[in-house]
Order: structure tokens, then sequence, then C-alpha cells
């Protein structure tokens, strides 16, 4: 049994506008993002990004044990979305 502290989901809206363009401009930015045929412009995957969170594919995770910010799935956070 770990005694590392769990990553939370910290809901968007809980978020200064500018720190969640932040985040969503930096996980794009280190994602690399497959769009398939057609190539995705940056402001079009951060787009892309927003969406997801606001319908709720998507959420932000804060992980403790190293100080970082993460967009993952719903269905792949730590609450299972």
């Amino acid at each position: 049994m770990s005694d590392a502290p769990e990553a939370v989901v910290v809901p968007m809206d809980e978020l200064a506008p500018e720190t969640l363009r932040g985040i969503v401009e930096a996980f794009v930015g280190r994602e690399g993002t497959d769009y398939g045929d057609r190539e995705a412009s940056f402001g079009e995957k951060i787009e892309d990004v927003f969406r997801q969170l606001r319908s709720g594919e998507a959420v932000i995770v804060f992980d403790p044990e190293s100080e970082s910010v993460n967009v993952v799935l719903a269905r792949e956070s730590p609450d299972g979305g």
C-alpha cells in the first residue's frame, strides 16, 4: 500500500481562465495529437480539447506526487469519469 497522495480531478470552472488556457495549450503542445488524414491547426486542437472538457469527455487531473497537471479522458481519470 502506497502512502503517495492520489491524483485528483480539478473542475475546469474552479480555474482562472488564463490558467485553464495555459493547461490546455501545454497539453496540446506536448501531446502530438493525431487527427488522421487531416492536419489540424494548434488553435483547432485547443478548441477540440475545450470541447471535450465542456462535454465531460475529458477532465483536468492534478497529481500531487509529481506536482503536475494533465488532461485525460474522463473514463481514465482517478474517479473513473
